[in-house]
Order: C-alpha cells, then sequence, then structure tokens
C-alpha cells in the first residue's frame, strides 16, 4: 500500500514508489537525491508539524510539510 511521504511515521524505513508534483519541485527533490527506489526515514518533525527531517543517502534534510504530499512511499 502506498502512503504519501508526510504521512510516515518517524523512525519507520520507507521506499520512494514515485513522486509527483509541480515540475520545478520534483526537479529539486530530484536534486536532492530523493528519486524512486531511495530509501527514507523520517527522524524529527517541527512542533508545529509544517516540517519534517528526512534521512536519505546519508543526509538529513527538512522540508515542508505540503511539499512532501506528491511524494509517495512503502513503508518496509
Amino acid at each position: 500500500m502506498l502512503f504519501s511521504l508526510d504521512r510516515l511515521p518517524t523512525d519507520i524505513p520507507a521506499t520512494v514508489v514515485q513522486i509527483g508534483c509541480k515540475k520545478e519541485l520534483c526537479a529539486r527533490l530530484k536534486d536532492f537525491g530523493l528519486v524512486p527506489g531511495t530509501q527514507v526515514i523520517s527522524r524529527y518533525r517541527s512542533p508545529d508539524g509544517g516540517v519534517i527531517a528526512l534521512e536519505f543517502r546519508g543526509t538529513v534534510l527538512a522540508l515542508r510539510k505540503r511539499d512532501l504530499k506528491g511524494v509517495r512511499v512503502k513503508w518496509e
């Protein structure tokens, strides 16, 4: 079953299956290395829930929750 990345619980590994968002945002995510097949873990959430820190490819990157809604993942 696929879920949007913004719904991934903390410390649960998942695999990116597809990215469906605005062209500019998709290009930016791909530049960061967030592409289909990438394993990702949600590490932290801001107190208001608007920002999520993700760990993938050996780095931690904080992204807005609204920007992650178009990224579909499969939980391990």
